[in-house]
């Protein structure tokens, strides 16, 4: 457990995976004023390793260490501060992760989403899972839209859906960085958009933005042949903000995943990063 001190979670490889993932933690970090917890997953020994060869094992985890510090130090170009607390666990990458993240204490998780990043780990039914299962929220980011400001938020909305913890951390996100958000909603019904369901509820949201200081539009997407994933993922990639965030847990009658189909596809096909809420022990009003 951390207490009650504000913390991120970044699972760092040693690779250019891990070096995104610890650049990007170490902006929120200051941005936000937290401790950064570092963790690297290392294989299960086997059964006879951990009766005959405990030694051996523990000289594994001792050098595992001093690759991950020496790995951190030199991104950093320093000493490790007392701020950033390496970890170093055995087993399944994502099971730890979903471990982790439901021992409470990490406001978010941040993990590097680029195709190849993580050779043998990350397929993406896994990486489903650990986003559907996760006690807390996930920043998924990619290598070639590293996080440097925000300037613009997208909110992909169901109508069907709990909005309300997405948009502390969207009020949370647009008052830090000054950032204005965009609901997007996607309409597949011949009516005037204005007269739609989709749109009275997206109003209704940004008039609740707008009373917490923070500025708001909406954009409707009038679909066609399209499914209403793809028609908010082909404007999300053309507008290219610097975030979207996402709620999971939205389309589960239609989910082809754990995390249902609408957040799966946003989460793979869109390049920028994606901070995905779910339920979360930890109270948002510690970050304010």
């Amino acid at each position: 457990m951390n207490g009650n001190k504000n913390s991120i979670l970044a699972f760092i490889p040693q690779n250019r995976g891990g070096e995104l993932v610890l650049k990007e933690a170490l902006y929120f970090q200051q941005i936000f004023e937290m401790r950064i917890f570092i963790l690297n997953v290392i294989k299960t020994p086997s059964l006879f390793s951990k009766i005959f060869k405990t030694e051996q094992i523990e000289a594994i985890r001792v050098k595992v260490q001093q690759e991950l510090s020496d790995f951190v130090r030199n991104i950093l170009k320093k000493e490790i501060p007392k701020n950033i607390i390496l970890q170093i666990k055995t087993g399944d990458i994502v099971s730890n992760l979903i471990h982790e993240s439901k021992r409470g204490g990490y406001d978010f998780i941040i993990v590097d989403k680029s195709k190849n990043s993580f050779v043998g780990a990350w397929h993406w039914r896994k990486f489903d899972k650990f986003v559907s299962k996760s006690g807390c929220p996930v920043l998924t980011i990619n290598k070639d839209f590293p996080i440097r400001e925000i300037k613009k938020i997208i909110i992909p909305i169901d109508i069907s859906q709990n909005t309300k913890k997405r948009l502390l951390w969207a009020t949370l996100f647009a008052k830090k960085f000054n950032a204005k958000i965009q609901i997007v909603s996607a309409l597949n019904v011949n009516i005037s958009e204005t007269k739609s369901l989709a749109y009275k509820n997206a109003v209704k949201i940004k008039h609740l933005l707008w009373g917490r200081g923070v500025e708001c539009d909406v954009k409707i997407l009038k679909v066609q042949s399209q499914r209403k994933h793809e028609a908010i993922l082909k404007y999300i990639n053309y507008e290219k903000p610097e975030l979207v965030i996402i709620r999971t847990h939205q389309e589960s009658i239609f989910a082809e995943t754990s995390i249902g189909k609408f957040v799966s596809k946003i989460v793979h096909g869109c390049k920028m990063p994606v901070f995905t809420v779910n339920y979360s022990k930890k109270p948002l009003a510690q970050l304010y």
